[in-house]
């Protein structure tokens, strides 16, 4: 048994630290989308709900999360609310140990979510108000659900792909890059690319 749970934790670490070799590039132009991944044209865009799944830069390897919420007439978003999963703490420690064993995690907002300077990536999918109404039930459960965060095993990418898996998207691997995760989430699942 403690040679399964030492090849375990080796097998952790060899896969983070592979999903941590590669650089971001610089912040990918905006995508939006309707729920059937087809473009959305500018005079489209207002008053309409939204979610968008959006990775950004950090000290470390990023972070990922969604945003949702209305949009005005111009595209620009109203009272936006953030869901993500992090460790539930400021220090770096829970951030570490993370990587290692699973830490308390909180499921909202996190410094630099909703700045611009820092999104590295990101696609918008507009909806209707019962598609709406049905993702934020959902992000409320998991929301609910999601008591700790693991680099590993449940990490901030896993947390989205479960918001893009219950809109019947699909999601990629949880070990990318943040800014990797968005862009292939898009990919894979707007109308040019989807199989």
């Amino acid at each position: 048994m403690k040679s399964v749970s030492c090849r375990l934790a080796v097998l952790a670490i060899i896969t983070v630290a592979a999903g941590c070799q590669s650089d971001d590039t610089s912040p990918g132009p905006r995508f939006v989308s309707d729920t059937r991944g087809a473009a959305v044209a500018e005079s489209q865009r207002g008053n309409r709900y939204f979610i968008e799944f959006r990775s950004r830069y950090a000290l470390s390897y990023g972070h990922t999360y969604v945003i949702f919420g209305r949009t005005n007439q111009g595209g620009a978003m109203i009272n936006p609310q953030v869901a993500g999963l992090a460790p539930a703490s400021h220090s770096a420690t829970p951030y570490v140990l993370g990587h290692f064993i699973p830490v308390p995690a909180e499921t909202g907002w996190s410094d630099g979510d909703l700045e611009e300077a820092y999104r590295s990536a990101s696609w918008r999918v507009m909806l209707s108000e019962p598609e709406y109404r049905e993702v934020v039930a959902y992000i409320t459960r998991l929301q609910a659900s999601s008591p700790v965060w693991n680099a590993t095993f449940y990490n901030c990418n896993a947390f989205v792909g479960k918001i893009a898996r219950s809109m019947g998207y699909k999601a990629p691997s949880h070990w990318l890059r943040p800014q990797q995760y968005i862009t292939q989430l898009r990919e894979m699942n707007t109308r040019a690319n989807a199989n």
